[in-house]
């Protein structure tokens, strides 16, 4: 008999007592073994497995409990209308660039923003100016907008149509989102931000501002990632009444026909949990982190990112209910990992100096006590490594539009016969996560030298593929930097 492999791995994955520092926020379950007006929410989650039957109303046509769900959501983050999105956060950033911009519009991006809005960009036609992002060297990593750049772009363009901000970056780290504001409602530029990260912002007074209330005009969050709400849920909230039109109708076009209710019910319950118990299982769960980064704070081989890392930057905020733990020059993150793992320790992500976990208020003070005596016990001679520093480079000259370049012919060239090509894709090395070269970018000499830097340190390079780059072929002309 065929043995089914995803059922294999996962069965084998949650007989594991592991202490869950990712996503999701629901923590391998343990949010919903609970009975709300008597019924077993862990039980009734699976049954819920449902779409458009009688009495449950429809998704795409709302008029009932639907209606009444995201009516509640919408009253409780500030926003003209929400809406409820089974295809998480990706189909909402798609959603929302169809809703504000129209083709060839102009807009300004992070460049390090999330792939589902370079993807946005191709699809709608969009015309983007890419902001710089500020590295950090102490923590080796992108950790916010540069806002003299931003400041500049906006200054030497009177056409701007949008700007699409992260908010915040997967470390946390929170751009000044309402100076943004306050810059671009001056020129009549919309602000779409992207919160995957931030759905639990506003609830408690020591977290990031809600950016509805700061004054952003859309926003996706992505419900699962810190809410008790399962893989694949999402939240979109716009503030502006006259995009509420045009975003029924492109909610609607990203959307399955067939919604789940068994997301669509585990995210009206984080919406319900964030309104009776949001703000005191916050203020416990920022007590417990709290108490851990004083602890952490005398082991002599990492430093946290926190307020106090932060000096210099421009009025930047932090999520202190994420951990940032920065090793030492000398030490693999890799290896940490691996330890970690082997010790029942799953974090979110690392990069090549920072371990980023990602707790929620269903982590216990067993999930804490794990980590800090793992980390105590590490054996720093088993965990030794070089690691690769994270490097500033230019943003290449714009050839073509992006959508353009999706369009023209391509082929492959080798890497070092690429100088003055035009690029048909994004080349972009993980970590740090932000593109070296975006599609419809002229390919220089510093592009080149950044990524073979990168490959030379066994980073892996998306859009590099056994030394070859894809290239635009019918150009009239070869640039050249």
């Amino acid at each position: 008999m065929q043995e089914i492999p995803m059922l294999k791995a996962l069965s084998d994955y949650v007989k594991e007592d592991n202490s869950l520092f990712c996503m999701p926020g629901h923590k391998g379950g343990r949010a919903f073994k609970r009975e709300i007006q008597k019924i077993k929410l862990e039980d009734l989650i699976l049954k819920s497995d449902l779409t458009e039957v009688d009495g449950l109303d429809n998704l795409h046509d709302p008029e009932g409990v639907i209606k009444e769900a995201e009516g509640l959501l919408r009253d409780l983050y500030g926003s003209k209308k929400s809406y409820f999105l089974v295809n998480g956060s990706t189909s909402g950033n798609m959603a929302m660039i169809f809703s504000a911009f129209e083709e060839g519009d102009k807009i300004l991006v992070e460049r390090n923003c999330h792939r589902s809005i370079f993807n946005g960009i191709v699809m709608r036609k969009l015309n983007p100016i890419y902001i710089k992002n500020k590295l950090s060297e102490e923590f080796n990593t992108p950790l916010g907008i540069d806002m003299e750049h931003l400041k500049e772009i906006i200054n030497n363009h009177n056409d701007i149509k949008g700007i699409i901000i992260t908010y915040p970056n997967y470390y946390g780290v929170c751009c000044d989102l309402a100076h943004i504001v306050e810059l671009c409602k001056d020129k009549n530029i919309k602000v779409l931000v992207d919160a995957a990260h931030g759905a639990h912002f506003g609830i408690h007074p020591r977290l990031p501002k809600n950016p509805i209330k700061i004054g952003a005009d859309m926003v996706v969050m992505s419900a699962h990632k810190t809410l008790p709400s399962l893989t694949q849920s999402a939240y979109l909230h716009v503030a502006r009444e006259e995009l509420i039109e045009n975003t029924d109708f492109y909610v609607s076009a990203f959307l399955s026909t067939s919604p789940s209710y068994m997301l669509m019910l585990s995210m009206d319950y984080a919406r319900w949990y964030l309104e009776e118990e949001g703000k005191s299982s916050y203020g416990k769960l920022l007590e417990n982190m709290d108490n851990l980064r004083v602890r952490l704070r005398g082991l002599e081989f990492l430093k946290l990112l926190d307020s106090n890392a932060l000096t210099g930057y421009d009025n930047i905020d932090i999520d202190f209910s994420r951990i940032v733990i920065n090793l030492r020059k000398d030490l693999s993150t890799r290896k940490v990992e691996e330890y970690l793992k082997i010790n029942k320790i799953q974090v979110e992500m690392i990069d090549a100096s920072n371990l980023v976990l990602i707790p929620s208020p269903f982590n216990t003070i067993e999930d804490f006590e794990r980590l800090y005596k793992t980390l105590i016990n590490l054996n720093i001679d088993k965990v030794t490594g070089n690691q690769i520093k994270i490097k500033d480079y230019p943003i290449p000259r714009q050839a073509m539009l992006p959508f353009e370049a999706f369009k023209k012919k391509k082929a492959e060239v080798l890497l070092e016969d690429s100088r003055g090509k035009v690029s048909a894709v994004n080349v972009c090395p993980y970590p740090p996560g932000t593109p070296i070269i975006a599609m419809g970018e002229i390919i220089d000499k510093e592009s080149i030298d950044m990524i073979k830097y990168y490959l030379s340190n066994n980073i892996n390079v998306m859009g590099i593929s056994e030394g070859r780059i894809s290239v635009i072929v019918d150009m009239e002309e070869k640039y050249y930097d």
